[in-house]
């Protein structure tokens, strides 16, 4: 295994106060999706402060890249290069009065020079979403702006590491999916990302595995149905069984065979029930799904080709397709779960349209083709311009 975090038996107590973590050993893989899941109090965010040395254990190992975490200062500059860390509230780490200024603290921190600082600001700045921010003054943002600058403030060191505590806090939905696609970029693009969090119904569809914290201590791991899959322990941490495995749990109790692999979303719930109706609710002629890299070029506008399109739907994966969607003035239908929704449309014979960036076109692809496999369905995945060409 290619572990880039570990803790051994590390505990931890606050001055005059109780212990708050208590003998807990894990392993985090390197390209892994971590959520450490568990209500206020549970020692989420003492844990996450640990993995970049804020914190340093009284007893127990932290080792990252397999090297014991060293506390001096040097070491930790090295650490905290590779470990980036965001913080719940963005106003605690924004501390420049522009956010070009605030993005830049770190590269020069870390000795760049004027130049390098500049290209590193820039390509930040550019992946969260907000070049041409550079003159504003953080307060004149909003929350999930905010959260966005905090996190190109993390991303301009160019970390192999995110750890994010509670990072849609204080976002109204669409901030919050906003934020968790660009953390499935991230960790498409290489980073490990590690987000603390008491929210079942966000961590049960994001994450690789999930660790379930209570009272400083695991009470379990594992894959999110394995972690969240004893309602006893569920409620011990006062917590809720996410609800599409709470009705998978349901179905199995009233006699209803469940597969070995549990929903993780709607489509795989729709899956099972077909499953158990012996029959399939899809067409016999499904729909299409056209995907539009948008890192490269075209001559037409795309609001032509898709108005030329009766009942197209159109998603957006990543934040330059949807800056390029708003260029374009395209109305998207979806913008977080998008390869999943667009099955599910192909499976009611409807078209769509996925814009998506170089790094993640693959992605649609190797989703589509699991499911088709998997089901026995056969959908297209159209290419619109991977030569570099204009759509026809």
């Amino acid at each position: 295994m290619n572990i880039i975090l570990e803790a051994r038996n590390i505990r931890y107590r606050y001055p005059q106060s109780l212990e708050a973590i208590k003998g807990i050993s894990f392993h985090i893989r390197r390209g892994e999706k971590i959520a450490l899941v568990g209500p206020n109090g549970a020692g989420k965010s003492t844990l996450l402060q640990m993995f970049n040395g804020m914190i340093r254990p009284d007893s127990g190992t932290m080792l990252f890249d397999k090297e014991p975490i060293r506390y001096d200062t040097s070491s930790l500059r090295q650490l905290r290069k590779r470990v980036g860390y965001v913080l719940q509230n963005p106003d605690r780490q924004i501390i420049a009065p522009t956010v070009y200024q605030d993005v830049a603290f770190g590269p020069a921190n870390l000795g760049y020079d004027e130049q390098a600082i500049q290209q590193a600001v820039a390509l930040a700045l550019r992946r969260v979403g907000l070049k041409g921010f550079e003159r504003r003054p953080p307060h004149q943002l909003s929350g999930g702006e905010k959260k966005r600058v905090a996190l190109a403030g993390v991303l301009a060191m160019d970390p192999d590491m995110l750890v994010f505590d509670e990072p849609t806090t204080g976002l109204d939905p669409s901030g919050s999916e906003d934020v968790m696609e660009l953390l499935d970029e991230l960790n498409h693009e290489g980073k490990t990302v590690i987000i603390s969090t008491h929210d079942v119904e966000l961590a049960y569809p994001w994450a690789d595995r999930a660790i379930l914290l209570l009272d400083g201590r695991i009470l379990q791991e594992g894959v999110p149905d394995v972690a969240f899959g004893n309602p006893d322990y569920v409620r011990m941490a006062h917590l809720s069984v996410p609800t599409l495995l709470e009705v998978s749990q349901e179905l199995g109790r009233r006699g209803f065979a469940q597969p070995e692999r549990k929903p993780r979303s709607v489509l795989d719930m729709i899956h099972i029930i077909e499953h158990l109706l012996n029959r399939s609710c899809s067409t016999s002629r499904p729909g299409t799904i056209s995907v539009c890299d948008v890192d490269r070029g075209w001559d037409t506008p795309l609001a032509t080709w898709v108005s030329a399109r009766q009942n197209l739907a159109v998603g957006a994966m990543g934040t330059s397709a949807k800056q390029r969607a708003s260029q374009e003035h395209l109305t998207l239908d979806f913008t977080y779960g998008v390869i999943d929704k667009c099955i599910l449309r192909a499976l009611r014979g409807q078209d769509s349209l996925i814009l998506t960036n170089s790094s993640m076109a693959g992605r649609v692809v190797t989703r589509v083709e699991a499911y088709c496999q998997e089901s026995g369905t056969a959908i297209s995945v159209i290419p619109l311009n991977t030569t570099n060409q204009s759509p026809k």
